[in-house]
């Protein structure tokens, strides 16, 4: 193995990291998985702990360490609003011997660059969190939603299961339809499914209903995004209405940043895949889509290295992303 300078981008999102060691050409060398990167929804401990993971087991297959690599380039959320200096990264990199330059990006621009090199087009997100954005000029020039899960989201995994969980929690009630979505929850959390007579010492609820009470107020919110994926089996009408509403959303937030054609580049478990929220996505987005080349990709891995590539003064085009893509491929 050669001494030449690396590179690595860090893909971080809000459930977990992912990180990628480059040459100066593109060509992957490692690749790691940590926890839980976003330092907004994670605190900054643990997000700077899920990158360091993360960065530690791509150095691995090359056996190169932190000092070997010239530039990092962190693509994550809410950065700005923790640490503009990020420090609270940095300085634990430091620490295991990194000496180079760190820069942080957009994590919706790391998603569009896993899908394309093209100085225009648009992304939309739908992990976690939600949000939908144009890009001009390589750079991200407007964008709808990824306002958190208090205040937005709208369609990100985070929102599907705070609706599943409501959906659950009103069937215990009897305030709303049944639904399967209750049994696959309760199995979920633990919870007996024939805790369904009313709790003697209660206030006359199901004791089933009082304990996902308990444990769901025990988690932090963004956690009900682990929810989501139960809504994902078929055949279940409030389920399906809930996925529905979801690609929806995500349309919506798309059209208020379209504004003519390119490629649409689109990440995260909810939307990339194929099923009912993309159907329902493209039905709303309607003609709208003419002239949208959809490119899904599983994350914005690809991108954040990239996004590195040209921090660091390399240059980028087609070819490199699938440089890039084709050897990544290889580690996951």
């Amino acid at each position: 193995m050669s001494h030449d300078t690396l590179m690595m981008g860090v893909d971080a999102g809000g459930t977990s990291t992912r990180a990628v060691l480059m040459t100066t050409a593109g060509a992957c060398i490692g690749y790691g998985v940590g926890g839980r990167g976003n330092p907004l929804s994670a605190g900054v401990d643990a997000a700077a702990e899920g990158v360091l993971d993360a960065i530690t087991q791509a150095l691995v297959p090359s056996g190169r360490s932190l000092a070997d690599v010239s530039v990092i380039s962190a693509a994550m959320a809410g950065q700005n609003s923790v640490d503009a200096e990020g420090g609270w990264l940095l300085d634990l990199l430091v620490t295991e011997g990194f000496a180079g330059r760190l820069t942080f990006e957009s994590d919706l621009l790391a998603t569009y660059s896993s899908g394309a090199v093209e100085p225009f087009g648009y992304a939309v997100v739908a992990g976690t969190g939600a949000s939908a954005v144009r890009v001009a000029d390589g750079r991200i020039e407007s964008s709808s939603d990824g306002l958190g899960w208090l205040l937005g989201d709208r369609g990100s995994g985070f929102w599907i299961g705070h609706r599943v969980a409501r959906a659950v929690v009103r069937d215990l009630d009897r305030a709303g339809p049944q639904t399967a979505l209750t049994g696959a929850v309760l199995d979920r959390l633990g919870i007996s499914a024939d805790a369904g007579a009313a709790d003697p010492g209660g206030a006359g609820r199901s004791r089933a209903l009082d304990r996902i009470v308990e444990v769901l107020y025990a988690q932090r919110p963004i956690e009900l995004a682990e929810l989501a994926p139960l809504a994902f089996v078929p055949g279940d009408r409030v389920a399906d209405e809930i996925l529905r509403r979801a690609g929806e959303h995500l349309a919506d937030s798309l059209t208020a940043v379209l504004r003519g054609r390119g490629p649409l580049v689109v990440g995260g478990s909810v939307l990339a895949r194929p099923g009912p929220v993309r159907d329902a996505f493209l039905r709303r987005l309607g003609d709208a889509a003419t002239g949208l080349e959809l490119r899904p990709v599983a994350d914005g891995a690809v991108g954040a290295g990239l996004l590195a590539l040209r921090a660091g003064g390399a240059a980028v085009s087609p070819e490199t992303l699938a440089t890039l893509d084709a050897s990544l491929a290889r580690f996951r």
